[in-house]
């Protein structure tokens, strides 16, 4: 039973923890191209992924959400340090460093679209096992580029808003990263909560990113020629 358990648990674990982990190594790179090696000083730029778990937001919360049974899996990994002072061009730096995190979980979800086309080489059981796996591969890392690239700080999002500010409103803009991911949190979880109190299933943040991830899903396996598996709930 327990083995079942975990051969369950790891459909969901494997993809998350490649998708939040490549996400922040992809930071870190990005900004050592920029000129910042902060993160490389630092050891995050790594595929290690022990070296971005973070104990909350890597292990208890998708641990806790697969347990529950929830419809979705979320999780996040030690931020990445950077040093904005020392991009080559501050803003564009800015910029270009947010954009990395989430174009690394494109990249993943194509690449997971691709393994999808080597399930047939395996025996039946594993080859169930593998499609499972890359189709929330693909899925897993859409909501996280679309999720943060919502334009609310401190998401990635957020970030590039700042970037493309005038300096006086970037300021300004900057002030709200501390009510920023209240305000996700509530959205995503005690809103829904709340409305489910009230027989409702009302997910104000649900509304916002499933729609955009099952256009890009839809369009991944069109390119690149794999089958549906999932049914999106919008």
């Amino acid at each position: 039973m327990i083995e079942a358990w975990l051969l369950a648990a790891s459909v969901w674990v494997i993809p998350v923890l490649f998708a939040i982990t490549l996400h922040e190594a992809a930071h870190g790179w990005a900004a050592l191209r920029l000129g910042d090696d902060t993160a490389k000083r630092a050891g995050r730029i790594t595929l290690n992924p022990l070296k971005h778990v973070h104990p909350v937001g890597t292990v208890l919360l998708p641990g806790a959400l697969i347990a529950l049974g929830a419809p979705f899996v979320f999780g996040f990994a030690r931020p990445v340090p950077i040093n904005p002072a020392k991009f080559r061009t501050l803003r564009l730096g800015l910029i270009l460093v947010a954009l990395a995190g989430p174009g690394m979980n494109v990249l993943l979800a194509c690449v997971s679209a691709l393994l999808l086309h080597v399930a047939d080489a395996f025996p039946p059981s594993l080859a169930d096992w593998w499609r499972a796996t890359f189709t929330l591969g693909i899925v897993i890392n859409l909501v996280l580029a679309v999720f943060n690239m919502l334009p609310v700080p401190p998401l990635d999002g957020g970030r590039v808003v700042h970037g493309l500010l005038p300096p006086r409103f970037a300021r300004r803009f900057a002030r709200l990263e501390r009510f920023g991911i209240i305000a996700v949190l509530v959205g995503f979880f005690l809103v829904p909560l709340a409305a489910a109190e009230f027989g409702s299933a009302f997910n104000p943040l649900a509304a916002v990113v499933l729609p955009p991830t099952a256009a890009g899903y839809e369009l991944i396996v069109d390119v690149f020629g794999v089958e549906s598996l999932v049914s999106w709930p919008i």
